[in-house]
């Protein structure tokens, strides 16, 4: 007769022992749980500029954003996204690549060109898979690029990224 012993986690030193299981039922934190990590320190009132023509995306990431102090500011194209931003110079840009009539590549063009502008970071979006797309907002000068659909966390390692490359050299 065969015999099969099976081993429970904890009980030989190793995996989760029976504390740490029930203190994670009950909502305690552990030590490498993400919810202990400290949040970027941001200044209440922290304006980033959504350029996108998805009333979804623009909501999602508006509805992100305001949730952890930011004020966020919304265009659904490129034009009126690029005089929002002379207007209220935000601290950074979330900007879609396909938009009605001015596309993100003319549009970021324009912001680097323009000496009010030209030091916002920008952080590139698109749906599209293709590679070529990341490849030409680098080489044209956005900060990052992040594919969507994007997780709540991703949106906000992006941010994390892009201010804290810029905080350390101000």
């Amino acid at each position: 007769m065969l015999s099969h012993r099976v081993e429970e986690p904890g009980l030989d030193g190793g995996g989760m022992g029976l504390f740490d299981m029930v203190r994670g039922l009950f909502g305690a934190k552990r030590p490498d749980d993400r919810r202990t990590g400290g949040r970027s320190a941001v200044k209440r009132g922290t304006q980033i500029l959504i350029i996108d023509d998805s009333t979804t995306v623009v909501t999602m990431l508006r509805r992100m954003l305001e949730q952890n102090g930011y004020e966020p500011i919304e265009a659904f194209d490129a034009e009126s996204g690029i005089q929002l931003a002379k207007q209220h110079l935000p601290r950074m840009v979330f900007l879609d690549i396909v938009l009605p009539g001015m596309n993100g590549f003319a549009a970021l063009r324009t912001l680097r060109r323009d000496p009010l502008t030209a030091e916002i970071p920008v952080i590139m979006m698109s749906g599209n898979e293709q590679a070529t797309e990341q490849f030409w907002a680098q080489k044209i000068g956005a900060d990052d690029f992040m594919k969507k659909p994007f997780s709540r966390s991703e949106v906000f390692v992006r941010i994390d990224k892009v201010l804290g490359k810029r905080a350390a050299v101000e």
